[in-house]
């Protein structure tokens, strides 16, 4: 697989997802790919994951900017950051579901839910998010009616 990603990548989560997300920015590190840490910054203090599904997603500007984002389910967040127009945020639990929202969504976010699975699946699913590329075809056409 070619690595399609830039050499960094947005990253946030609320306080369920707060240690899934400093898992992921450490393998991020050993990948060469700098994390742009949007926070939260701690487990001790409720927020809101709206407010940072919406951090990530206006930072993401062009189809090569990526971004991941975390709370306890994955669920509320990718709902949250669809609301952008040019987001296509992907909850994903494993790495095929990884593999098919990159490969025929082209999606630009992946979600997880740091309840619902392990560090480990969640480290796997996050490469081959950004090792799997886009296969355009007849997917191309759907894709592009997301954005209407």
């Amino acid at each position: 697989m070619k690595n399609i990603i830039a050499k960094k990548i947005f990253i946030a989560s609320d306080h369920a997802g707060f240690d899934l997300k400093q898992t992921l920015i450490q393998e991020l590190a050993k990948l060469k790919i700098s994390a742009v840490d949007l926070g939260c910054d701690c487990t001790g203090k409720s927020v809101d994951y709206p407010d940072f599904a919406q951090k990530l997603s206006k930072k993401i500007k062009e189809n090569s900017d990526f971004g991941i984002l975390v709370c306890g389910s994955g669920i509320g967040i990718s709902i949250a950051a669809n609301r952008f127009k040019h987001i296509r945020a992907a909850l994903c639990h494993n790495t095929k579901s990884a593999k098919l929202s990159r490969a025929h969504n082209d999606a630009n976010v992946i979600c997880l839910g740091a309840r619902m699975i392990t560090p480990k699946t969640a480290i796997q699913a996050v490469k081959t998010f950004l090792n799997t590329e886009f296969e355009n075809g007849r997917h191309g056409k759907r894709v592009k009616k997301l954005s209407k």
